[in-house]
C-alpha cells in the first residue's frame, strides 16, 4: 500500500466459552470489576496485559474491546479466560473468537474537497453544520469511512486489517477518478 500508514486504533471481538460463568462469583473473585446487574445483564472487566476491557455475559459469550490488532485481541480473550480459570470458573474450550470491528485512521496525502465529494460521490452523508466531516459508505466492502478536509480518513466496520488495506485503496481510486485526490 503506498503512501501513509494506517493505524489501528480499536478492535472489537467476540467469542462463546462451552459454559455458563457465574458473573457474582466472578465480581466477588477479581478486583475492580464493574458488575450492576439491575442496569446491564454483563460485568466489565478490565485488563492490562494486553490492554483491553471485556463485556462478559452469564451465556458464557465474551465481547472483548481496546485492543490494537486482531491477534491481540485472542491474546487478551485467551488472558481473559486464564484469569476465569484461576478463580475456579470451569471453562473447558472457547469457540472461535470473531473480529467484529476494526477502527483504522489513515491519511489520503492533501487535503479534500468534501463538498465535490458528497456531490460526485454515491452513498456520501455530509453536512457540515452538524458534523465536520463526510460519511461515505462503501457497501461492497461493508465499511463506513469518515473523510475530512485535512485528508484525514477513519474507516470502521472492516473485519480484517486486509479489507481495511483494500477498502483505503478503492476509496483512493474513487476519489482520484472523480479529480478529488
Amino acid at each position: 500500500m503506498g503512501g501513509h500508514p494506517t493505524s489501528i486504533h480499536n478492535v472489537v471481538a467476540s467469542c462463546q466459552t462451552d459454559s455458563k460463568i457465574p458473573l457474582a462469583k466472578l465480581a466477588n473473585e477479581i478486583e475492580g470489576i464493574e458488575y450492576e446487574p439491575e442496569q446491564f445483564p454483563g460485568l466489565v472487566l478490565r485488563l492490562n496485559e494486553p490492554k483491553a476491557a471485556a463485556l462478559i455475559f452469564s451465556s458464557g459469550k465474551i465481547v472483548c474491546t481496546g485492543t490494537k490488532s486482531p491477534e491481540e485481541a485472542k491474546k487478551a480473550v485467551n488472558a481473559l479466560v486464564d484469569l476465569m480459570r484461576k478463580v475456579g470458573i470451569n471453562i473447558n474450550e472457547i469457540k472461535a473468537v470473531d473480529i467484529q470491528n476494526i477502527v483504522a485512521s489513515s491519511y489520503l496525502g492533501k487535503e479534500v474537497n468534501l463538498n465535490k465529494i458528497a456531490y460526485e460521490l454515491d452513498d456520501c452523508e455530509y453536512e457540515p453544520e452538524q458534523f465536520p466531516g463526510l460519511v461515505h459508505r462503501m457497501d461492497e466492502e461493508n465499511v463506513v469511512f469518515l473523510i475530512f478536509t485535512s485528508g484525514k480518513i477513519i474507516c470502521t466496520g472492516g473485519k480484517s486489517i486486509e479489507q481495511i488495506e483494500r477498502s483505503i485503496e478503492k476509496l483512493k481510486q474513487k476519489l482520484k477518478a472523480i479529480g478529488a485526490l
